[in-house]
This record gives structure tokens, sequence and C-alpha cells, in this order.
């Protein structure tokens, strides 16, 4: 039996590189200057600090070039609401999704099971297994979930023969 999983996956480590990239870059930029703008990122937190909301918009576009270079899907930010913090300031955290949550899990095998592809799909924890006897059946399960427009960018692997 053939198999591969399903599973999102974010490389923390380029995440934690761009924050720093961006903190560097805001440290050194003239417009910013004297301000409090500044990125942190705490486990799969990132949260957002600036002086108001226009400035927090600034610190955004610096951050999110910085994430695309290193092949960080934006797809997987879920951006919270811009919230006041104390002394007139702005704060705004994104999460950093990871993993497939199990409402997504059950879209997948039911795209699957509805495809009629001789297959078996399994919901392991935040990833989804797929079985099958032909590799050509798991090629084209493949095919079919790339082609999905799924809110989380997938990725595929432990392909076994």
């Amino acid at each position: 039996m053939s198999s591969f999983d399903v599973v999102s996956r974010v490389a923390m480590q380029e995440v934690r590189n761009a924050v720093d990239q961006t903190n560097r870059e805001i440290a050194g930029r003239f417009d910013f200057r004297g301000s409090d703008a500044r990125v942190e990122l705490a486990e799969t937190r990132l949260t957002l600090f600036a002086d108001d909301e226009f400035r927090l918009k600034q610190v955004k576009d610096v951050l999110l070039p910085r994430l695309v270079k290193r092949q960080v899907d934006l797809a997987c930010l879920d951006e919270g609401k811009v919230e006041a913090a104390a002394g007139g300031k702005a704060r705004q955290e994104i999460r950093v999704r990871e993993g497939i949550d199990a409402e997504l899990a059950r879209r997948i095998t039911k795209i699957i099971r509805e495809s009629r592809l001789k297959v078996q799909a399994a919901v392991q924890a935040d990833q989804v297994r797929v079985t099958g006897k032909q590799r050509d059946d798991l090629q084209a399960v493949i095919a079919l979930l790339r082609a999905q427009k799924l809110d989380l960018p997938l990725q595929f692997v432990n392909f076994r023969d």
C-alpha cells in the first residue's frame, strides 16, 4: 500500500528571520525614528506595535514582503483586529496557522471521497493520511487537492511506495 500525508507546516525559523529583518529595517528608517514601532514573535503569534494605525500599516507593509521572500505563504497568517494599546499606541496580533484543523480535515476527506478514486483518507491529529494501491491514484489526489481553493497552504509529505 502506498501512502502520503497532507500537512500544513510553516518554517518558523524563516518567520523568525523575517521578523528580525523587519525590526532591523524599522530601526534604521527615518520615518520610524523616535517611534516605538516593532514586531515581536512569541511561539506562533506575531504582535505588531506602532504609534498609530498608519504606522502599524507601514510596519505590516515592511513585514509581509520579508515573509514572502522567505517562502512563507501569507495564506497561513490570520490577522487580528487593530487594537488600541496603552498610551494611545496601536497593536495588532497575527497568528501563524500550522496544522490542519478538524473542519478542514473533514473537507479534505470529503473532497477525496467524492472524487471516486480508489484511495482512503484518514484524519490523524493535524494531518490527513491518504493510502491507496496505485501510485497514479495518489498523484491524482495530490493534483485534485492542489486545484481546490482551500484557505490554508498544503504540503504533501512522506510519499511511500
